[in-house]
């Protein structure tokens, strides 16, 4: 799956001056490192350390990775928010940095040795103290979720967002219409009779290298942008959604991890199918709206054929959710 560019690109002068009103002689000339949908990160020494500069047009996201790296305990690597700011119109933040191999990059081999860690981290983050906060779905920094509940959080991906804008006209035009965006949703309210109401920490987002692995395990867990407030099972099904996108990566590894893993940490979650099946229906429909609001309409149509093909199974039978789940 690639990673997008910005939707607007950053003047490439803006990071080696940032850095410089930063910190002066006291931090090195950054180096361009991976660039994503909505930031650019950097890599430099500062005080002989090694560290990381992302900036981009949303500083909500870094403020939330620095609420989450207060959070993580030992079992959750999550690299901590040294500065955070605004310039030049630009946010930007500055961060500790951990080293290792993005998941997308891992061959078959080493991203199945990986996955008992990773399951392991989104546990750590499942058990996170999520005291003081409030409601389900994309939260703000202050720990504020819009939702009163978490089918009412799900079944919102009909609605367009400022973030995600014009993908509803944009379907029309294209031809391709509404009707899978009408299916899909109508799919997804028969199953959250099956949901439950746990209010849990979820990335959501697990993918376009935003998960480091060493030859251990995962390493870090960065850009908590898009994390939520529900059902932890949702991560699974993140990963159950994109996994046939790498074609060096064997379904069959993570089922058997993610079985492994239940069974390990048991009792098998209830409704786990039907649950699954809500949550792909649910990464499918936010997919196709994002990328019809950015004209990628290869990647929409392959979206609208996995809603179709979920809308049209029967409660909890899909392909992508394992045997004997």
């Amino acid at each position: 799956m690639p990673t997008p560019p910005l939707p607007t690109p950053l003047p490439p002068s803006l990071a080696p001056r940032l850095v410089r009103t930063l910190y002066g002689d006291r931090a090195t000339e950054p180096r361009p490192l991976a660039s994503g949908a909505w930031s650019q990160a950097y890599a430099l020494t500062l005080d002989g350390a090694e560290v990381v500069l992302r900036v981009g047009a949303h500083g909500e996201d870094f403020a939330k990775d620095e609420v989450v790296a207060r959070l993580a305990g030992p079992g959750l690597p999550v690299p901590p928010v040294l500065a955070r700011g605004e310039a030049e119109g630009w946010a930007y933040a500055v961060s500790g940095r951990v080293r290792g191999t993005a998941l997308d990059d891992l061959s078959g081999e080493a991203v199945a040795r990986t996955l008992p860690s990773l399951l392991r981290a989104l546990d750590a983050a499942a058990r996170a103290d999520l005291a003081g906060t409030s409601g389900y779905g994309i939260w703000t920094p202050d720990g504020r979720a819009p939702h009163a509940s978490w089918p009412e959080a799900l079944l919102a991906i009909g609605t367009e967002t400022p973030r995600v804008p014009g993908w509803r006209a944009a379907l029309v035009d294209s031809g391709i219409g509404l009707g899978p965006v009408e299916a899909g949703l109508s799919a997804l309210a028969a199953l959250t009779p099956c949901l439950p109401d746990a209010r849990r920490l979820i990335h959501g987002d697990l993918l376009s290298r935003n998960v480091l692995a060493g030859e251990v395990g995962i390493t870090g867990v960065l850009d908590w942008g898009n994390a939520l407030y529900g059902d932890p099972l949702y991560d699974a099904a993140w990963l159950l959604h994109w996994w046939p996108w790498y074609p060096g990566w064997r379904p069959g590894d993570l089922h058997a991890a993610l079985l492994t893993h239940w069974r390990a940490t048991g009792p098998t979650p209830a409704h786990l199918r039907e649950r699954l099946h809500a949550y792909l229906l649910h990464i499918a429909l936010d997919a196709l709206a994002y990328c019809a609001s950015r004209g990628r309409w290869d990647e929409v149509r392959a979206h609208v054929g996995t809603v179709l093909t979920l809308a049209s199974a029967g409660g909890g039978e899909s392909v992508l959710i394992p045997a004997g789940a």
